[in-house]
């Protein structure tokens, strides 16, 4: 994009290879991508030297952006839905409780009903990936010491209720084997 005063406005050709160029790198969801494309042309508009005559030409370009985030949802290249599943497969086996990925879901522009219907709500793999947590935070069966008082377990089942876990999964998680935990967690990865 040129950053001449006189440059005519992006089109919807422009538009629409920026679109698939971002599509290229990086996974995103309408609002996401009506975002970028929503930034590209206040980029433009701050370049141009006549205000007066910007307005019109972005109402119209507003358009272009609704229509070229329409012709990629249509050809399939562009999919909250499958958005919504690959990050939730992804979060889920990083360790993050069904609440959590349902909330990053949201915030990333993912309609509610989706986030819900795209996060995995089952026990055994919201255990596996409570048991994650707890690998990564080496508590409960991962534990370095074996101080395994009732103020270090309060501690570790505060970790797992402020990541979203419910509190009979948080405390099935801590009660696990290290053994059985690890099997669990190489379950859920494969």
């Amino acid at each position: 994009m040129s950053s001449d005063p006189e440059s005519p406005p992006p089109d919807a050709s422009g538009l629409y290879q920026a679109a698939l160029t971002h599509l290229a790198r990086f996974a995103t969801t309408e609002v996401g991508l009506r975002r970028v494309l929503t930034r590209r042309v206040d980029r433009w508009a701050l370049t141009q030297t006549d205000r007066d005559a910007v307005g019109p030409m972005i109402a119209a370009v507003r358009e272009a952006i609704e229509e070229v985030i329409g012709r990629l949802r249509e050809t399939g290249a562009l999919s909250d839905t499958a958005f919504a599943e690959s990050r939730a497969k992804n979060l889920v086996r990083g360790g993050q409780s069904n609440r959590a990925v349902q909330a990053r879901l949201i915030a990333k522009g993912v309609t509610p009903d989706v986030a819900r219907a795209a996060s995995v709500s089952d026990a055994e793999t919201e255990l596996a990936a409570a048991l994650v947590l707890v690998r990564k935070r080496r508590i409960g069966p991962y534990r370095a010491t074996e101080e395994a008082g009732e103020a270090a377990h309060s501690k570790e089942l505060g970790v797992l209720a402020r990541a979203g876990f419910g509190r009979d999964i948080a405390k099935q998680a801590l009660s696990l084997s290290r053994d059985e935990a690890e099997v669990r967690i190489f379950n859920l990865r494969r």
